[in-house]
């Protein structure tokens, strides 16, 4: 006997949305709300090479979208403490390989080897600069570098350009991009759910703006207005019933 095929509940079609929007948005300079963080911003985005910049802050503060978002682009790379080591001893150590910017997040979580590799790449930047060699160095971390948990030599390689503290976005700042995001869509954000958003969602503002992106497909997917009970069922992965056309 041959089944038809089953077709995903709509709570699987929620959790799915939130799967493929959220953690896929590719971050850019132009979405980043800088708030008090406007000179770090121009810094990033001006950085060319034979220059480096350290941005540090706590979770949230948009060091992680900063770097993503300058690492794109031809010669451009970006790796974090969960890419090989091996991979950033490459960037390091192959001269053949031309580079343009290279960006190393959540430096404090490096394991021996990739603050070797780390060590070596700083080597590489500064012997390079004003050449034609010459590449960008971008690096982040959630402390200031010479508080680093890192081997000393590269505690103080951090420090050898620029170096810019993240602060947190303020709430205001926070309300006032959700609701630039929402009306660059079309969107209406009530403040009960605005509030109910800026109070229990993540705090960074990446996925709150893509938050904002899913929850305007989910409303149209479901034919019903962004209210705070459909807010909730999505987070949830319940959907509300429909409303009929």
């Amino acid at each position: 006997m041959t089944h038809a095929p089953r077709q995903p509940s709509s709570q699987a079609q929620a959790q799915q949305l939130l799967l493929d929007i959220l953690p896929g948005t590719m971050p850019s300079l132009d979405g980043f709300v800088p708030g008090a963080n406007l000179a770090a911003l121009e810094a990033v985005r001006l950085l060319g090479p034979g220059r480096a910049v350290y941005l540090w802050g706590g979770v949230g503060s948009g060091r992680s979208h900063l770097l993503r978002a300058r690492a794109q682009g031809a010669g451009c790379h970006y790796l974090d403490a969960r890419s090989p080591a091996q991979r950033l001893h490459a960037l390091a150590t192959d001269e053949d390989q031309s580079l343009s910017l290279v960006a190393v997040d959540d430096v404090a979580d490096l394991n021996p080897a990739a603050q070797a590799a780390l060590f070596a790449l700083f080597n590489r930047w500064r012997t390079a600069a004003g050449t034609t060699g010459a590449f960008a160095l971008l690096t982040a971390g959630d402390r200031a570098p010479l508080t680093m948990p890192l081997r000393e030599d590269l505690r103080t390689r951090l420090g050898w350009d620029l170096v810019y503290r993240l602060e947190q976005l303020s709430d205001e700042d926070r309300a006032q991009a959700l609701r630039d995001r929402a009306q660059q869509r079309g969107l209406q954000l009530s403040d009960e759910v605005l509030r109910w958003i800026l109070t229990r969602c993540d705090r960074d503002m990446g996925r709150l703006t893509a938050l904002i992106d899913t929850l305007d497909q989910y409303s149209l997917a479901r034919h019903r207005p962004i209210t705070l009970p459909l807010l909730k069922d999505l987070l949830a992965g319940t959907p509300a019933a429909p409303r009929n056309p």
